[in-house]
């Protein structure tokens, strides 16, 4: 019987390292000379998932958010997991800004995975599995070849392996 592996492309961010990039841009935040008296807040919910910036002023808004994704980056996280909602003005001169972190892969992101690897004509299968496509060989080179091809096109959506067997 000839032996198969198999791995699965998932769309997930690690939130422990999201808490400590907020924390970070925190830091960084208050001592900024800038930044001062903008009554600046940054605030995670791990449970939802969002990350919501208060200020009182959309430039104060912009310039912590790009703290925090410069934060993001540096402990490895895509930026294109991130998607920022519109700017919203609340009484006064205070703005907010929440911005959500993509989860999982929706039906349409798995089928661009799956269009890309059969195009690409590998001796690989490819099957949707709720929010991860499994992908099985019989060859740990046809199967080190998808990894590449997926990781190098430009998909719009962060994609990490997981399960390699």
């Amino acid at each position: 019987m000839a032996q198969s592996y198999s791995f699965d492309f998932v769309c997930d961010v690690d939130l422990q390292e999201v808490d400590n990039a907020v924390n970070q841009a925190k830091k960084e935040a208050e001592h900024r000379y800038d930044l001062r008296g903008s009554n600046q807040e940054i605030e995670f919910r791990r449970t939802e998932k969002s990350i919501l910036i208060r200020a009182d002023g959309e430039h104060f808004v912009t310039a912590v958010r790009d703290i925090l994704v410069l934060k993001l980056i540096k402990r490895g996280i895509s930026v294109e997991s991130l998607e920022e909602g519109k700017i919203e003005h609340l009484s006064g001169k205070s703005v907010r800004q929440s911005i959500t972190l993509k989860s999982g892969l929706s039906k349409e992101d798995a089928k661009k995975i799956t269009t890309l690897v059969k195009d690409a004509k590998l001796k690989v299968t490819t099957q949707i599995m709720d929010e991860k496509v499994r992908v099985t060989g019989k060859s740990k080179d046809d199967l080190q070849a998808t990894i590449t091809l997926v990781k190098g096109a430009a998909l719009g959506f962060p994609v990490n392996v997981e399960n390699l067997r």
